[in-house]
């Protein structure tokens, strides 16, 4: 048996956990510049909001209904994950975190009453974090995600599918592209046999199914029969690429800030790859203007280079970087966004040396790891490179950013009474 674990409104439930004033107003919060709204509380889609309206639409409207707005505040919202994470995992020994408000649990080898126990882990996320949950349970995975939406709409939160009156009920309801696993094109690819619900699919033939959908999608029907085919990753597989980019601010024109933003970016693919112990053979830069801006001359270009030796050192990376920008970078042009890609990523121990090139210095591999440590404790950007910029002007528009609570000790709450 398997439990989805699926945090209600994430973004939206990090919010109101600082501020109690939230519980029962419409909410939304919005993506990177705020764009477009990404999170709605109950509230707020009752009122019509569609979800990933851009937000230039709906200031009226918001305005009109005294719906509360916030930037994307992913500081605190990393955290909180975090939280909610370390709560589950006390659970079971076995989970796999899916996404940053999801997680599988596995219940085996654990006996009883599980439609109880699955009560008893929301009960206690939601007291120590203040973050609602929604939990489903059942003998496979799919099934487990399916149950997760029914539990949504159950005033307990917990829907245990082996406990229906009859799977096939609940089955019947769920349009098949609601399927985990089923995308658009085999949506269209079903339907056009006349397989529309969850049920249909599971009563597919599996020769077709292999044929039309590979193995992939057969093992989707098994685990609709509840034969559970797809196992916990509680070790996820590192990443073959690493991209780190984000559309500007505002237009940037000049090379320095394009470097600015650029060295933050690489700061940040770095760190990542570090956290799965990996080493980056070969990157490329890009830049691009906004294409959406039909009155303003257009430029898009990148460039891809090797290096001598696999590394993971955010300075050496930086200074790669920053040569590349400076080969395709041409003046006069209103930049909207840079970026840096990692491919070719190889396991630390898997190093291939270079005969021409210095030897490896492992002080620089503590050097990172010490600075790692620091920002995972005290807030990312304890510690950044001067390349990064001091004053970032070309940085991310969050007009509606709330504190950090967590993270940062300027922001963290104040009682009064």
């Amino acid at each position: 048996m398997y439990a989805l674990v699926d945090c209600n409104n994430f973004y939206v439930s990090c919010e109101r956990v600082f501020n109690p004033a939230l519980s029962r107003c419409p909410v939304i919060v919005l993506s990177n510049n705020d764009g477009n709204a990404v999170a709605l509380s109950s509230e707020a889609k009752e009122l019509g909001i569609p979800f990933g309206a851009p937000f230039f639409k709906l200031r009226d409207r918001l305005r009109a209904h005294k719906v509360a707005v916030f930037s994307s505040n992913y500081s605190l919202y990393g955290d909180m994950s975090r939280r909610v994470m370390d709560v589950l995992s006390e659970y079971a020994p076995e989970m796999e975190i899916y996404s940053i408000d999801e997680a599988f649990i596995s219940f085996k080898g654990i006996q009883g009453d599980l439609t109880g126990d699955a009560g008893h882990m929301r009960e206690r996320v939601l007291r120590w974090t203040g973050i609602p949950v929604s939990i489903g349970v059942g003998p496979s995975k799919t099934l487990a995600k399916l149950a997760s939406r029914l539990a949504k709409k159950d005033p307990r939160g917990v829907v245990n599918i082996t406990e229906a009156r009859s799977i096939e009920e609940v089955l019947r309801t769920v349009e098949v592209e609601n399927v985990w696993g089923v995308g658009t094109q085999y949506k269209k690819l079903l339907n056009g046999r006349g397989i529309y619900t969850a049920l249909e699919l599971r009563d597919a033939p599996e020769k077709w199914v292999k044929k039309n959908m590979t193995i992939c999608g057969l093992r989707t029907v098994l685990e609709l029969r509840g034969i559970p085919c797809i196992p916990l990753e509680e070790m996820p597989p590192p990443k073959k690429g690493i991209v780190s980019s984000r559309s500007f601010g505002r237009p940037v024109e000049r090379l320095d800030e394009l470097q600015q933003a650029l060295a933050s970016y690489v700061s940040r693919a770095a760190e990542k790859l570090r956290g799965q112990r990996g080493l980056v053979a070969a990157m490329a830069v890009f830049i691009t203007t906004n294409r959406f801006k039909d009155n303003e001359p257009q430029y898009s270009n990148g460039i891809t280079c090797e290096l001598p030796v696999p590394t993971a050192y955010t300075p050496r990376l930086i200074s790669y970087a920053s040569r590349m920008l400076q080969r395709i970078y041409r003046p006069g042009f209103r930049y909207k966004k840079v970026g840096v890609m990692f491919s070719e990523i190889v396991r630390r121990g898997d190093r291939q040396l270079n005969l021409f090139y210095p030897a490896v210095d492992n002080n620089r591999e503590k050097l990172m790891d010490v600075v790692d440590t620091v920002n995972r404790r005290m807030g990312r950007g304890t510690l950044h490179f001067a390349s990064e910029g001091i004053v970032q002007a070309w940085a991310m528009r969050r007009s509606f950013l709330s504190p950090r609570y967590t993270t940062r000790w300027e922001d963290i709450p104040v009682a009064k009474a």
